[in-house]
């Protein structure tokens, strides 16, 4: 291949030919190449623009701290902004674009920002834009709006799969470098169960970036032979291109592994991310440490790396990523990239160390590589328009040298990578040894090692973790020997100085992603932002994605200078999840579209589509909502002839919905006792009573019946939509409240079926169904009565209740035998014009006579809203009693439940409309209550509804105006009594 790519060397695989585009250009690369090595394998420097300034940038790094190289990938419905070129793995056909650029990356209209910098100065948006203010809603913010974000958003439905999944392990160690193979290795021996996590592809860390040997071989090669090792062991599970992005409670961890970004599509039911939950008993963080740029005027050019990255590029990837460079560094460790840099054929024209000490060993291996050495030094600028073509120097004398060049590599030390430490408020505490900052309060159960902890050198770190694998599976009661021993060269601990000058040019950047600049943080100091938080707010500094991974401790530092403090005295910022960005379809997994809530259907179903119902979800529910039949021209005549029918004769309907749930115990009546607010206790076996749940701030909760088929055995019904909300409400109060009851709780909703057979022949048609399993005469079972029996050889339950006014019964069966007893009652009802009815039909009947349901136990009424007060015993304690009578719950003046009509008959009511007395202004002040419920009423010929009436009791018959201007308009309506039908009751006892 042509470009920078050397001719052998890196653990690419040279026989494995790559093509992908950049910005509409073909390349080639290899397979084990990322995104970024392959670019500047074939030449390319500049990759992006920066996003205040639209300052040409290249590529910094090789790690996931990458704050320039932000690319497109892909296209379409899977078009993804703001990938990290240095992470994001070659495949072939792989179709890259650079961002935030018009019309071009090498001609960009957006530089014109660079020229306004004075201008847009930290805190600019804070200050400009002021005046004059009718121009903000019109002209600035468009503008500002527009000018916002990285990246393009794909605006079709993603076409990928998402899941999540649960890991439980003995020891978790996050980062397989040295020191994680280590402790993986000494903890995977004992048996335990380990998870090891790693986000790169090719597991290894710096021993694959680096010319060091282990064991007398190759670090690259010891790394392939220890993941070989910890892949035979059958405790121990390796998840590579996984990281761990967040710490949490209770030893749980966040994790998302990219099962297929490193191909064009996924396989066909391949999901592209996993999102893993992992629970961990004791962990080992090994995720070692970051460079630190060093801060000069042009720091940012294309060209300009950091160190570490110019060796991974050299010795992993087989890249050089410029042919003629200078080496700047404040510490030991830039001088190795200058001597690797020689070793690949590079020329180094000058090693630039701002020390004046240098230990000799240095000195004299930069001797005979005849390599130019400036102590005391710095770099102050550089030069080029779109890549590197020169720096500037001072050397320690004060005089000015400029150095031709095309890769400037700058090293000022490391700091250890404690971000997952701080996940749980953790601060980081200041080593002045280390000249960095490192782990505070570490979360219970977590040992920090290798370079993370500020061990730098590879015996130590390989040390280090060993260890800790060894200390952390002994603590769980492994047997464990030994540490398994590693032979490595001797290494001197390099120094680690920060250095940074508080003085330069303008465009000496601190924070590259966000384009803060050393003169924005001087600026901040002026004008009293001097606090670390004040700082990152104030200019933005180590926000969005980066999280100051590359920029925090420079810009603190700085403020520490600038402000006459020590760093350690202004301290730095903690790190909170997503520790990189994570996809939001990872944190949905599954749940999307139709998946987004699992749709639950009821035991029939497949009878109730074969008859012909339209089905709606109702909660986690798809129910019938209506039945089309012949000559019905849309809903409206369904739901009619469904509502005439069960008035004229009998109907069915699926209520398999409504929560069913099993309460047994020797306290079982005293536990509902404490649960509803009427009392359950006196319920006669066989007999069934409405039943009213309050919140604990005396709100209606639910409400339902409670039957009591024993003395110790009640079977309760909630509404569908409060089914496990109550669950969870009783649970609460069994195990919590009053743990020393004798009361066991079973759901049983899913356990059976049941079905409501309502109308006047309804008894005729049970009666032909049971035969001689039961008699549901009125005289043996009248209303409100409860029974269990058995029924072709099954255990059934008969309940006789009614939500539609007329006379009715419930029959639950095994929910396996749902269709048999749905076939059984089509068969006994033919004669008697049995028809099957949907939920709109049952809200038409319950507004009809009455019954408060969804629009009114909406969680803001009380019972005596609901002309319920009665329920409310004055004769025992239960939930929500004291709070029921705040004095604001039992004012006269509140509105209640109350009937509504259209003075016309011809007028159509809508939920929603708000009450004002005729003649008033539809305003706030003269807002007098609200219809909660409509429909149209087969049996009264007309619309009718619900609502609740300021004083609405002592109101009825009184007109009013149903003011709705979105629909409708005014209504002319007079007030009644909530149940238009039946009000006496007949017909529900007969």
């Amino acid at each position: 291949m042509s470009g920078r790519r050397l001719p052998k060397g890196g653990l690419i695989a040279r026989d494995r030919l790559l093509r992908f585009e950049f910005d509409g250009k073909k390349f080639e690369g290899f397979a084990g190449d990322t995104l970024a090595s392959a670019l500047l394998g074939s030449g390319v420097s500049l990759v992006g623009r920066s996003f205040k300034y639209h300052r040409p940038r290249g590529i910094l790094s090789a790690g996931c701290e990458e704050p320039n190289a932000l690319v497109e990938l892909r296209d379409g419905a899977r078009l993804e902004p703001n990938t990290r070129a240095t992470v994001a793995e070659l495949y072939e056909g792989l179709r890259a674009r650079s961002q935030n650029r018009w019309p071009s990356l090498g001609f960009d209209l957006g530089a014109i920002n660079s020229l306004l910098s004075p201008i847009f100065v930290a805190g600019f948006y804070y200050k400009t834009f002021m005046w004059p203010a009718r121009w903000w809603e019109k002209l600035y913010e468009p503008l500002i709006r527009r000018a916002a974000g990285l990246g393009r958003l794909g605006h079709e439905a993603d076409p990928d799969g998402y899941e999540k999944s649960h890991l439980f392990c003995d020891v978790l160690v996050i980062g397989a470098g040295p020191a994680g193979l280590a402790a993986a290795l000494a903890a995977g021996r004992s048996g335990a169960r380990v998870v090891l996590c790693d986000e790169d592809f090719l597991p290894g860390g710096r021993l694959n970036g680096e010319r060091m040997e282990v064991n007398g071989e190759a670090g690259s090669s010891f790394a392939a032979k220890a993941v070989a090792q910890l892949r035979a062991m059958p405790e121990v599970t390796l998840l590579t291109r996984t990281t761990l992005f967040g710490v949490y409670d209770g030893n749980t961890f966040g994790a998302l592994e990219r099962l297929a970004d490193h191909k064009p599509v996924p396989h066909p039911g391949e999901v592209r991310h996993r999102y893993w939950k992992i629970v961990a008993r004791r962990t080992v963080l090994s995720s070692g440490a970051m460079e630190r740029p060093l801060v000069f005027d042009g720091n940012d050019r294309p060209g300009v790396m950091l160190s570490s990255a110019v060796r991974s590029y050299l010795n992993r990837f087989g890249v050089t990523p410029g042919r003629r460079a200078v080496v700047y560094t404040t510490c030991d460790d830039g001088w190795r990239s200058a001597f690797d840099l020689i070793g690949a054929g590079v020329e180094v024209a000058a090693l630039i160390d701002a020390r004046s000490d240098v230990v000799d060993s240095l000195l004299t291996e930069a001797k005979r590589h005849d390599l130019p050495v400036y102590r005391g030094s710095e770099v102050v600028g550089t030069h080029g328009r779109l890549r590197l073509s020169a720096i500037s120097m001072r050397e320690a004398g004060g005089r000015s040298r400029r150095i031709s060049a095309d890769l400037l590599s700058m090293c000022g030390g490391y700091n250890p990578n404690i971000a997952l430490s701080t996940h749980l408020g953790s601060r980081p505490q200041w080593d002045a040894d280390l000249d960095a900052f490192t782990a505070g309060t570490l979360p219970a159960g977590m040992a920090i090692v290798g370079a993370a902890a500020g061990e730098f050198t590879l015996a130590g770190a390989l040390k280090h973790g060993a260890a800790a694998g060894l200390e952390a599976v002994r603590a769980l009661g492994f047997s464990a020997t030994s540490a398994p021993k590693f032979s490595v060269e001797e290494e001197v601990p390099a120094s680690n100085k920060l250095m940074v000058a508080p003085h330069g040019g303008a465009k000496a950047f601190v924070d590259f992603q966000n384009d803060v600049t050393r003169a924005d943080i001087e600026l901040a100091a002026r004008e009293g932002f001097r606090g670390a938080e004040h700082l990152k707010r104030y200019t933005t500094l180590g926000m969005a994605t980066d999280q100051g991974k590359t920029s925090a401790l420079n810009g603190h530092a700085l403020m520490a200078a600038f402000t006459g403090r020590a760093t350690a005295d202004l301290g730095t910022i903690g790190s909170r999840p997503p520790y990189t960005p994570v996809a939001i379809g990872a944190l949905a997994g599954a749940h999307r579209g139709s998946m987004y809530r699992p749709v639950r259907l009821t035991p029939g179903h497949e009878w109730a589509r074969a008859a012909g119902a339209s089905f709606v979800e109702s909660g986690e529910w798809l129910r019938a909502q209506w039945f089309n039949a012949p000559g019905d021209k849309d809903w409206f005549d369904s739901v009619v002839r469904e509502v005439k029918g069960v008035r004229s004769s009998a109907g069915i309907c699926d209520v398999s919905t409504l929560g069913k749930i099993d309460v047994q115990g020797g306290d079982a009546a005293v536990f509902l006792d404490r649960i509803y607010a009427n009392l359950i206790s006196t319920l006669p076996t066989g007999k069934v009573r409405y039943g009213l749940m309050l919140r604990e701030d005396g709100m209606v909760f639910d409400d339902g019946t409670a039957a009591r088929f024993a003395e110790n055995h009640f079977v309760l019904s909630t509404t569908t939509a409060n089914a496990s909300r109550v669950m969870q409400h009783l649970e609460f109060a069994r195990q919590v409240l009053w743990p020393a009851l004798d009361v066991q709780l079973s759901s049983v909703t899913d356990q059976w079926a049941q079905f409501a057979v309502a109308g006047p022949r309804s008894r005729e048609v049970l009666a032909e169904v049971l035969k001689d399993a039961f008699d549901c005469s009125n005289a043996a079972f009248p209303y409100l009565g409860c029974a269990q029996f058995a029924w072709r050889g099954r255990t059934a339950r008969l309940y006789r209740v009614s939500f539609s006014g007329e006379l009715a019964y419930e029959i639950a069966v095994p929910a396996g035998a749902a269709e048999e007893c749905l076939e059984a009652l089509k068969q006994a009802g033919a004669p008697f014009d049995l028809i099957p009815y949907g939920l709109e039909a049952l809200g038409v009947m319950r507004i009809e006579k009455g019954h408060a349901a969804g629009g009114e136990l909406n969680g803001t009424t009380t019972a005596r809203d609901l002309g319920l007060g009665k329920l409310m015993s004055g004769k025992k304690d239960y939930i929500g009693r004291v709070l029921a009578e705040r004095p604001g719950l039992i004012d006269p003046n509140r509105a209640v439940l109350v009937g509504v009509k259209p003075v016309n008959a011809a007028s159509r009511l809508y939920a929603g409309a708000h009450f004002v007395a005729r003649g008033t202004a539809p305003t706030l002040e003269n807002d007098q209550g609200f219809v909660s419920s409509v429909g149209y009423s087969p049996s009264l010929g007309h619309w009718i509804g619900l609502g609740f009436l300021n004083r609405g009791a002592s109101r009825l018959g009184e007109r009013m105006l149903a003011h709705d201007p979105v629909r409708s308009g005014d209504t002319e309506i007079e007030i009644t009594t909530p149940c238009f039908y039946d009000p006496d009751g007949e017909r529900l006892r007969s």
